[in-house]
């Protein structure tokens, strides 16, 4: 009876259900207190399982999280990547299959390990889950999407990221599910202690976010982002450069007055060789005419080996570039191009097959600071973020999250960058092409975004920070080896005890 009960389809439909409920944590949503429901009764249906049954609530609970929480991919597959809708659709349908197992392999592990009340219980399960988290974001170049630390941006729990970074804000909030599962249960021994735990973790949080991990570097910067809101499926067309480069320069002479004026990724939609003595270098005169710094999105070409590349470069009194180190699967590069390049021919998605920058390369300078660069996708790992530190004085993030249209995807990448932010100790300038763009201070909090599909420039003035926050010192390493060495003692205990 008991196998047949933890193995009821009922209960796979709850643990489904229960990945859906923890979308609602993350932005647009930002309902934080769901990131502790939704696993909360995940692990409910694990305390008595089997490991199998482990795995495949797990794995029905990746479904319901990714499924409805990065359906979105099927947009850019769909209206750029020449397939149909149906196509896109069952293409991300499969993919949501696969990053789910991640969250089967955690329930396996988690029922295997599970030692009822025994204080290895509040390491243990934290630790997984951290670690599949990981890996994640690290397997097959990473998807860090919809990390449960994320969710906590605007929560207690994100007072401890500048400590611990991202993962270890979502060790902290599974630490939390593991303490309220216990207290919820029936006979449970140290129900104070248990709440007490708890009030103090979450206590914690709001003192740590009054330090000051970073002071201030220099006086106020005066910055101008432009959104120039062209839509995707009009930016590569013959005829759109002309009008694009008319209209970026266009709001840019309007803000001379700024000491750097930032435009996305990809703004300009043309190699930088083909527009450098009729545009790059008439306007690179301009801005140092004007004592203003240039930050432009726009794709390099190297004629010698043919490799192109997602760039930011800067315009002014200091010139320089920085290509994009991580690409995007299949959206900017093709992996085993040799076996798929009819494949690539068949979705013809612009710009398919970039090539990846140098890692690491020197900081780019302007407005006379070091800047610590990420191209869209980038700023999902804080790792390689917070690499420019200490030297970087404040982040820049250049997006297109018009590939996505009108979806959760560029809330849930806004939420992204705050976090990069936060972990810091720096201002993060975020200049997209059809929004989000967004002022981010050292705490994470947005001082001024441009409305997502509308023209904008969004100006206003931020300091140049100095200093490293503990995270920066130690990375996402500190969380990862502890998480192993827990595991590692707990895996040896249940084997001593058979």
């Amino acid at each position: 009876m008991q196998r047949l009960r933890t193995s009821s389809p009922l209960r796979l439909v709850v643990a489904f259900g229960a990945g859906a409920l923890t979308v609602l944590a993350f932005a647009p949503f930002s309902l934080y207190p769901l990131a502790l429901l939704g696993p909360l009764l995940l692990l409910g249906l694990w305390r008595d399982g089997t490991p199998r049954f482990g795995f495949q609530s797990g794995w029905a609970y990746g479904i319901g999280l990714l499924g409805f929480g990065v359906f979105w991919l099927h947009i850019s597959i769909d209206q750029f990547g020449n397939m149909g809708t149906l196509a896109a659709i069952a293409i991300t349908l499969l993919f949501v299959l696969a990053i789910a197992l991640y969250y089967g392999l955690v329930g396996w592990l988690t029922v295997r390990l599970w030692r009822g009340r025994g204080v290895w219980l509040f390491g243990v399960i934290p630790s997984l889950w951290v670690l599949g988290e990981w890996l994640r974001g690290w397997i097959f170049t990473g998807f860090p999407w919809l990390l449960l630390g994320y969710s906590q941006i605007d929560a207690p729990l994100g007072g401890y990221a500048p400590l611990v970074g991202v993962y270890g804000v979502s060790w902290l909030v599974m630490l939390s599910v593991a303490l309220l599962l216990c207290l919820l249960s029936p006979a449970v021994w140290g129900r104070f202690w248990l709440a007490g735990g708890l009030a103090l973790l979450w206590g914690g949080g709001p003192l740590l976010n009054q330090v000051a991990w970073t002071e201030p570097a220099g006086a106020a910067l005066r910055v101008s982002l432009i959104q120039g809101n062209i839509a995707q499926e009009e930016k590569w067309k013959r005829g759109s450069l002309q009008p694009t480069l008319e209209l970026y320069t266009g709001l840019t002479r309007q803000h001379w007055q700024s000491d750097l004026i930032i435009w996305p990724e990809t703004a300009v939609p043309a190699f930088a060789h083909q527009v450098n003595e009729p545009f790059l270098q008439p306007l690179a005169g301009e801005a140092r005419a004007n004592g203003s710094a240039l930050l432009i999105g726009i794709p390099e070409w190297d004629t010698e080996s043919g490799a192109y590349y997602n760039s930011m470069i800067s315009l002014g009194h200091e010139q320089g570039s920085y290509a994009k180190r991580h690409l995007v699967p299949f959206g900017e590069f093709m992996p085993l191009k040799g076996w798929l390049r009819p494949l690539i021919d068949w979705l013809q998605i612009p710009m398919s097959d970039f090539t990846p920058g140098d890692s690491p390369q020197p900081l780019l300078r302007v407005a006379g600071y070091a800047a610590g660069i990420s191209i869209c996708y980038e700023d999902a790992f804080g790792e390689e973020v917070a690499e420019a530190l200490p030297q970087a004085a404040f982040l820049v993030n250049a997006s297109n999250d018009a590939w996505f249209g009108d979806s959760l995807a560029p809330r849930q990448h806004l939420e992204i960058a705050r976090m990069r932010a936060l972990e810091t100790g720096r201002y993060l300038l975020r200049a997209t092409n059809t929004g989000i763009s967004a002022l981010i201070d050292p705490k994470g909090r947005v001082l001024a975004f441009s409305p997502a599909f509308q023209q904008d420039v969004l100006s206003g003035e931020i300091l140049p920070m100095q200093g490293m926050t503990p995270y920066v010192r130690v990375g996402n390493w500190a969380v990862v080896l502890l998480s192993v060495l827990i595991l590692l003692v707990a895996g040896a205990r249940a084997v001593r005890s058979g």
